[in-house]
């Protein structure tokens, strides 16, 4: 096949639908819809090796602890598996009262027979019904008229109700489903689902889901919004339909497909967990699902362990979950950028000062927490990030709040590692890098802290009198000045030639109760008016000052070598 120069001219738009007074724009959605899970049916049947008995028993737990009540268990006619996980569900007691399952089947009689066998016994259940309506299977694939198409619905649709009252110990529901509804003629898409109502009787009470899908995503989702409301103000005994959406994602649209569809009216909406589905997937029901949860609305369907639902979609599909899918992926809640960082970091301590529910954070449209994610994840290192995030890390994981000017002092030191190591900072590392660039706990230092006195002399000044070892070896020190930080200046400076200029001094608790620690910062001038800093951390505030000056002056030499 020769491609065309210009492949655009084999396609053409898709036509508008004609609903000058649509109402779908101006409205919100202000409630959880009814979810259908279809992972074991049409997301099993997209997967290059199909889930044997235990994937299947396993997903459905899932399914079952995530929240679903209506779950789409299989395709009964499509082999023994099939039929079989679907009787042993229900042989084994296995489906909660308070859930539906469903199973799906194309307009025969010997399918539909069988799709109601592998439910014997169960206590309430969907029957989905489909069939294709749209041009271009009449006329390619099946080769039929109009007329021919709706017979095939209706005679389906006799059947359901025939088998259903031959098992009346079973609660039965029906589901209809229009296939190729987004690319079918609507009024002829209404005509068919009215022929099938006709049969079954629906009533307010007992009604028929209308499934409408997008079997394949051929227009924006507006044009899918306005099919819906088309259908949904033409479709008579409406009030008789539970109107359900099944949105693909051909053009990557999806999830915004069936939001708009239940702002156009929809009442349902069948997806995928993660959008497992053919071709590019179905829609993602925790992306709808926590869509809602950021605008205030209780999906009624439980992620608050996010990781566990991923674990096991993971081991069932053989599919892994994109580290960037939204809400679950790897790296959702990451920040890099720099930029990014410092927003996130001030958003959490705003937070933190407000002390209220409001959640308020920028770049993170839902909490972390709520999904069962922890904030170490939030803020990540690498060679684009900027001073606030190894900030954070620290202060997440040390309790350390560096002084702004420090951190941009430590920034230089963080993006040398990164840039010599070439990928993301852990904590540990930070932490590593911290210690190394101001003499905390390291053993390769010049001055260490051994003990100390503090005394005050008849003039009022503060005496200092310690053991500090100096490349090893004890050496007991003394010197005088206005207070404890003016006495450690003096004795660094008269026995050891380090001159200091404390500038900025800052100091806060690391922790609370009996065993609580404290961090000290100085910012120090050296007679050659570069700057030094040095940090100190210690059980006791005071040792804590003791321990900033000979980092400070370790750092001082450092820069003299």
């Amino acid at each position: 096949m020769t491609m065309l120069k210009n492949p655009s001219r084999k396609y053409r738009p898709f036509p508008q639908i004609d609903l000058p007074d649509r109402q779908w724009p101006s409205r919100t959605i202000t409630k959880a819809p009814r979810w259908l899970s279809t992972d074991l049916r049409d997301g099993n049947q997209s997967i290059i090796d199909p889930m044997d008995a235990v994937k299947k028993n396993r997903f459905f737990d899932l399914l079952v602890e995530v929240g679903l009540k209506e779950i789409e268990v299989g395709f009964p006619s499509a082999g023994a598996t099939e039929f079989d996980f679907i009787q042993s569900l229900v042989q084994q007691d296995r489906i909660p009262e308070d859930v539906m399952v469903q199973v799906l089947t194309q307009s025969r009689h010997d399918l539909i027979t069988k799709s109601f066998d592998s439910l014997e016994g169960v206590h309430a259940a969907i029957v989905h019904l489909y069939n294709a309506v749209s041009p271009a299977w009449r006329e390619i694939v099946f080769r039929m008229s109009r007329d021919e198409v709706r017979e095939i619905a209706v005679n389906g649709a006799k059947i359901l109700r025939d088998e259903a009252a031959k098992r009346p110990g079973t609660d039965w529901n029906f589901e209809y489903s229009p296939e190729t509804f987004s690319t079918a003629e609507l009024d002829f898409s209404i005509e068919v689902c009215e022929a099938v109502m006709n049969v079954l009787q629906p009533t307010p009470e007992k009604p028929i889901i209308l499934n409408l899908p997008a079997t394949v995503e051929a227009a924006t989702p507006n044009i899918y919004a306005d099919q819906i409301e088309y259908f949904c103000r033409n479709l008579p005994n409406r009030e008789s339909a539970v109107i359900s959406l099944h949105t693909h994602n051909d053009r990557g649209t999806g999830v915004a497909a069936a939001e708009l569809g239940l702002m156009a009216g929809a009442d349902r909406v069948e997806g995928c967990l993660f959008g497992n589905g053919e071709r590019t997937g179905n829609c993602c029901l925790v992306t709808v699902g926590l869509n809602l949860y950021t605008q205030g609305i209780d999906p009624e369907l439980d992620f608050s362990d996010i990781d566990k639902v991923i674990e096991t979609v993971e081991f069932c599909n053989q599919i892994p979950v994109h580290q960037r899918h939204p809400y679950g992926g790897e790296f959702v809640f990451t920040a890099f950028s720099g930029s990014h960082q410092d927003a996130i970091k001030k958003g959490f301590a705003a937070q933190e000062q407000r002390n209220d529910e409001l959640w308020r954070v920028p770049y993170l449209p839902i909490d972390p927490a709520d999904l069962g994610r922890d904030y170490e994840a939030v803020i990540r290192v690498n060679s684009q990030s900027g001073k606030g995030g190894f900030a954070w890390v620290l202060e997440q994981n040390q309790g350390l709040k560096l002084p702004k000017k420090l951190q941009s002092d430590f920034s230089r030191h963080v993006q040398r590692v990164a840039d010599e190591m070439s990928r993301e900072l852990n904590a540990e590392d930070i932490w590593q890098v911290f210690r190394e660039a101001y003499f905390v706990k390291i053993e390769k230092r010049r001055f260490r802290l051994v003990d100390y006195d503090e005394g005050r002399a008849a003039d009022g000044t503060r005496v200092f009198t310690g053991t500090i070892e100096v490349d090893g070896q004890a050496q007991r020190v003394s010197g005088r000045g206005k207070g404890l930080v003016g006495s450690v200046l003096a004795t660094i400076k008269d026995t050891f030639g380090v001159e200091l200029e404390v500038t900025d001094y800052t100091e806060h608790a690391l922790t609370k109760g009996t065993d609580a620690k404290a961090a000290a910062y100085l910012e120090c001038h050296l007679p050659t008016g570069e700057t030094v800093w040095g940090v100190g951390i210690d059980s006791d505030v005071a040792t804590a000052s003791v321990r900033a000056i000979l980092s400070a002056a370790n750092g001082a030499l450092r820069k003299q070598s």
